[in-house]
């Protein structure tokens, strides 16, 4: 290491306090984080693009800094889907560290990946008070059955009202009104079940049937209207 004259001319000063990192919460510890290595958590990060006409929400398994598990979630943009499928292959096993300086092309998955370094190592993760952390695998149990990510989609106009398309519950078929053609209810049909019971061999008809349902007072609808259409 190379000093200017000035600093070489210096004489010695002791330097007495020795205040080490303050202790952030990881996995049911107060742990003092000095390296890479010492960071574990499962947390979230969301990210967007400049034009902010896309989001990401990132979710890492992190063990001893290492990415063990990485959940990429994406919405608005189609291209972006092809920069979370790289993102699925590049993240694990890297360190956090390294996971922050590569590139997924996507800048909404950058921006994701820059938020969660900052929420793990501040400590600011889910499993902060969570002893032992969660095992591998989580990350994907949060996407409950059918494994398919939870998007709200909705639509309006001034002219015309709103129009309920997707829900948590699923991909909403039908909207049912009252007499004041105010919504009370849907009726919806969840993706995930339904591919999953064709795939084991059940007929489509019976798999749609089976993975529908209703939300609210939908039975008591005076009209029920297909919002894609009507």
């Amino acid at each position: 290491m190379e000093y200017t004259h000035e600093v070489e001319q210096m004489c010695v000063v002791a330097k007495g306090a020795k205040n080490g990192p303050a202790p952030i919460p990881q996995e049911g510890k107060w742990t003092m984080v000095k390296e890479i290595k010492d960071v574990s958590g499962l947390t979230h990060g969301v990210g967007w693009c400049a034009p902010q006409q896309g989001a990401c929400k990132l979710t890492l398994n992190v063990k001893d800094g290492i990415i063990e598990e990485a959940l990429v979630e994406c919405i608005g943009c189609t291209g972006m889907t092809h920069s979370a499928a790289m993102a699925a292959e590049i993240l694990p096993h890297k360190t956090i560290l390294e996971a922050l300086n590569s590139d997924m092309v996507c800048d909404a998955i950058n921006t994701a990946m820059r938020e969660i370094f900052l929420q793990i190592v501040y400590g600011r993760s889910q499993t902060a008070f969570s002893e032992g952390g969660l095992p591998i695998g989580a990350g994907l149990e949060d996407l409950g059955k059918g494994q398919r990510s939870v998007i709200a989609t909705m639509y309006g106009t001034k002219k015309k009202g709103p129009r309920y398309l997707e829900m948590a519950e699923g991909y909403v078929t039908e909207i049912g009104l009252d007499s004041d053609n105010e919504i009370i209810g849907y009726k919806f049909v969840n993706l995930g079940v339904m591919m999953d019971n064709i795939v084991k061999g059940m007929e489509p008809a019976q798999a749609l049937a089976k993975a529908s349902g209703t939300y609210g007072r939908f039975a008591e609808a005076v009209k029920v209207i297909n919002p894609r259409k009507e």
